[in-house]
């Protein structure tokens, strides 16, 4: 990418709308707008000014009239000059809108390329750029709101306290080493020990929160399993809000799987409504028994489903004991609104699909909690959650060195392979970045 060029792109999606924008961004923004727009004769670019136009052809021709909004440098998304034009949201206009600057000098802007700019241009970070995708694509209000926080920085102001003493750590290191003729003391391993304590356990902590992050950003999975006529469908369709599944009387209905994605507590959750597990009357119903075992193994938890008005099966037990060896797993007792003959456990949930009692606290306990009730902060991005446990093994690595005695020349390479990792989210640290802190820190060369 040419990132001094002047780029163009239609940034609302396509289709046809009421209005309908087109964004253009660079050095020659102005000027383009200026040959492509006729304005008012007393007309003048002021920052964050909204103007009436009339869109021309290269004739003269009026097509359209439109609303131009002008963002000078540097406060503006790229942090270049930016100009955005409201016209009607006719796919016919917005792209002679595009072609018309193109022809002017512009160019079409890569996918993506704005917020790259914006990046280079230090608008903003890494791990808002990434957020910046979560928030377009995310489906769930809650997801949204995540996302907005990152936009915002929330990750990067969880890595800062962690990249900040390592840095220290390593400008004290350096500063023993290459400037050993100024008596520059070097902290013993003790203090380097501790300095590097709340370092890993930061990095740790991270780490962890990507088990809750990746729910919110991807969703889970959760596969809706029992014995045949204990209301699975209707569980399944009072969850999802809508008669998705076929609910009857006749044991057996469900033959295959019926997954929908609804939102829980603004996370994503994908639903399995499973056939009914008995021994296999025919070959249809055998082989979508083996398809609900699969979808438990698949799942992110898995919710059995007993029918209160009739005592427990040895079925249900050896169905629950499965469930659990999968991993995370609910029971829940429908039909609580008919009497009771089921001898239920007290972690056992009583549910009534025909009611709806106790369906709220079901959605309750199928949203997983944050780590210790965090909600913002938490890591969402896989490539995120990588680099943190490569930065974490190094810093092991360091604390091994340090506890045996290695030199600082050699314990160096350790911590500046768990910089490099954390450098990778929120940007590179210079060699400059380094001697600044060794020179603001230490009296070098009195």
């Amino acid at each position: 990418m040419q990132l001094q060029d002047t780029i163009v792109a239609i940034a609302t999606p396509l289709g046809r709308a009421g209005i309908g924008v087109i964004r253009i961004s660079g050095v020659g923004s102005r000027s383009i707008a200026d040959q492509m727009l006729r304005f008012g004769s007393s007309h003048e670019w002021k920052s964050w000014t909204a103007s009436y136009a009339e869109l021309l052809d290269a004739n003269g021709a009026v097509i359209d009239q439109v609303v131009a909004t002008f963002f000078a440098a540097p406060r503006s998304y790229t942090a270049e000059d930016v100009i955005e034009i409201a016209c009607h949201g006719s796919p016919v206009v917005l792209r002679f809108c595009v072609e018309r600057a193109c022809e002017l000098g512009a160019r079409l802007a890569e996918p993506g390329e704005f917020t790259l700019r914006a990046y280079v241009n230090g608008r903003i970070d890494l791990p808002q750029s990434e957020a910046v995708r979560d928030l377009i694509e995310s489906t769930t209000l809650y997801q949204a709101r995540v996302a907005a926080q990152q936009v915002e920085g929330s990750v990067s102001r969880r890595i800062r306290p962690i990249k900040e003493p390592l840095l220290e750590l390593i400008a004290l290191l350096e500063a023993g080493i290459d400037f050993a003729e100024d008596d520059i003391s070097v902290a013993p391993a003790d203090e380097i020990l501790r300095r590097l304590a709340p370092i890993r356990a930061g990095v740790a902590k991270l780490i962890a929160s990507f088990d809750y992050g990746k729910l919110v950003h991807s969703g889970l999975t959760l596969a809706i399993v029992g014995r045949p006529n204990v209301g699975k469908s209707s569980l399944f369709n009072r969850l999802l809000e809508q008669d998705r599944a076929i609910v009857t009387d006749i044991p057996g209905t469900t033959r295959d799987l019926v997954s929908e994605v609804a939102s829980i507590g603004g996370i994503p959750v994908k639903l399995v409504d499973t056939a009914g597990i008995r021994a296999g009357q025919d070959l249809v119903e055998t082989l979508g028994i083996e398809r609900s075992y699969q979808a438990m193994a698949d799942a992110n938890l898995t919710l059995v489903v007993i029918d209160l008005s009739s005592p427990m099966e040895p079925a249900d037990v050896a169905l629950i004991e499965r469930a659990r060896a999968h991993g995370r797993c609910l029971v829940a007792g429908n039909k609580s609104d008919l009497p009771r003959r089921a001898e239920v456990g007290a972690d056992m949930l009583h549910v009534s699909a025909v009611t709806g009692e106790g369906i709220a606290e079901l959605r309750e306990r199928i949203r997983p909690s944050a780590i210790e009730g965090e909600e913002s902060g938490f890591i969402t991005s896989l490539r995120h959650e990588r680099l943190l446990s490569e930065s974490l093994e190094a810093l092991e690595q360091a604390a091994k060195a340090v506890e045996v005695g290695i030199p600082h020349e050699m314990l160096l390479l350790d911590l500046y392979a768990a910089l490099r990792p954390i450098d990778g989210i929120t940007g590179a640290t210079s060699a400059d970045d380094i001697l600044n802190r060794i020179f603001s820190t230490f009296c070098i060369g009195k």
